[in-house]
């Protein structure tokens, strides 16, 4: 129990904090939904940031939204007052695309100077720059536009999955009353989502599920996955969508799952299969698109898993007799695991293949003639000769690549003997 003294102090408190208007207070008034402020971020830069939404937790002091200029909207997020720098006031008259992080040493255009397109571009892709919508093609900005507007704020900050907290990255459409909690609790077997911890441990201990639904079609080791149909688990599906979108910002499917296969990979150990990540595929595709949607969870990343999933598409396509891509757009990262897969593929082709054609390559790989002229173009190892695209490569600019880390072996490869599955008749193609 308090003592009185501690009692007088706390009421003491009170009473010059309700007595008059605090500057606190007072810099509430002065935040402007749309504005743009500087914002200190959780590394300590400082950074442009658009005021986009306002709430007030109970009993707490108000959060604002904001979408940091310039950046993956994954950053944004929802912060207090104290990291808004309000001596500069709001930047108004000045478009959220012009406005630029600020950095003690250099400015944003002494670094246009100095880098090359390249360089840029690299810096762009690990910094997740954005592209502007003023760049985009009219089409696709509409599109943009539209998209940003339905899923501009993101209420859910984190989930409980499994043995991990994990901070959510965009705006998932969870119905209301559990799209508007701060943190939802997933079971990692049934995919059921919840509101408090308490009904989770309950879950936890009713659950009879220890591994996805479907049937099991590869198992190495510790490494299997799963291919669930979305016709035959709906709920299931619909679930892995909905926690998907949590760390993918381009993702429509939500609730139509009956029209595709998903291919979930799990980790083994004597407690049941633990979610990684997975892909999923339309079972007739139109386009021949052999992934429609790809995803590694964040605490599974940069271990080898990505590549893995990729992998195990273009096996399922072998199979299939057919070449394959991935459904566009791919995300930031979904751009850097596929360019780094396929380039590895195609330079360890390479190195021991001598006269290889465009053509020869998609059917060693199963990647589509798009694919690999991109790749290479982005190596310097191809021309446009004559109406062709010739492949132009000396063996030591192969082992040059082959030799950074960029694209170095894969951690993590498929073995097909492994491999237990067959595609139904439709999808096989039959070349001529």
């Amino acid at each position: 129990m308090e003592s009185t003294t501690e009692q007088n102090s706390n009421t003491s408190q009170m009473s010059s904090l309700t007595s008059s208007p605090s500057a606190s207070t007072r810099e509430y008034d002065y935040i402007l939904i749309g504005e743009s402020y500087q914002v200190k971020r959780c590394d300590g830069t400082w950074n442009a940031a658009e005021i986009i939404q306002k709430r007030v937790p109970p009993d707490q002091e108000p959060e604002y939204y904001v979408h940091y200029e310039g950046l993956n909207r994954r950053m944004d997020e929802w912060i207090q007052l104290s990291r808004i720098d309000l001596s500069r006031g709001p930047a108004s008259g000045r478009s959220g695309r012009e406005a630029l992080p600020l950095t003690p040493d250099s400015s944003a255009e002494g670094l246009e100077r100095k880098m090359t397109r390249r360089q840029k571009q690299r810096h762009d892709e690990i910094n997740h720059v954005q592209k502007p919508i003023e760049e985009m093609d009219p089409t696709t900005a509409a599109l943009e536009r539209e998209h940003e507007a339905l899923t501009k704020v993101k209420y859910i900050d984190m989930i409980q999955i499994g043995k991990y907290e994990i901070d959510a990255w965009y705006f998932s459409p969870f119905p209301d009353e559990y799209g508007k909690q701060r943190r939802l609790f997933i079971c990692e077997y049934c995919l059921k989502y919840m509101k408090l911890e308490k009904t989770y441990q309950r879950h936890l201990s009713d659950c009879n599920l220890r591994q996805p639904p479907g049937g099991e079609i590869y198992r190495k080791g510790t490494i299997s996955l799963f291919e669930v149909d979305g016709l035959d688990h709906k709920v299931y599906c619909q679930n892995l969508c909905l926690l998907a979108k949590l760390f993918l910002d381009h993702k429509t499917l939500y609730f139509d799952v009956e029209p595709f296969c998903f291919y979930v990979l799990t980790e083994v150990d004597k407690e049941g299969c633990h979610i990684v990540g997975y892909f999923s595929k339309e079972k007739e595709s139109q386009e021949n698109n052999n992934v429609a949607c790809i995803l590694t969870l964040p605490p599974y990343q940069r271990k080898g898993y990505g590549k893995f999933l990729i992998a195990f598409s273009y096996e399922l396509s072998k199979l299939e007799n057919m070449v394959g891509s991935p459904e566009k757009p791919l995300s930031d990262l979904g751009k850097l695991s596929y360019r780094s897969y396929w380039t590895y593929v195609l330079l360890d082709i390479l190195k021991d293949t001598k006269g290889a054609s465009i053509k020869k390559l998609s059917e060693m790989t199963g990647f589509t003639q798009e694919d690999i002229i991109g790749t290479l173009q982005s190596l310097n190892m191809v021309k446009y000769w004559k109406g062709h695209y010739v492949i132009c490569v000396q063996p030591k600019q192969v082992e040059d690549h082959l030799k950074s880390a960029q694209y170095r072996r894969p951690k993590l490869t498929v073995d097909s003997d492994y491999l237990r599955w067959n595609p139904s008749p439709k999808r096989i193609k039959t070349n001529k």
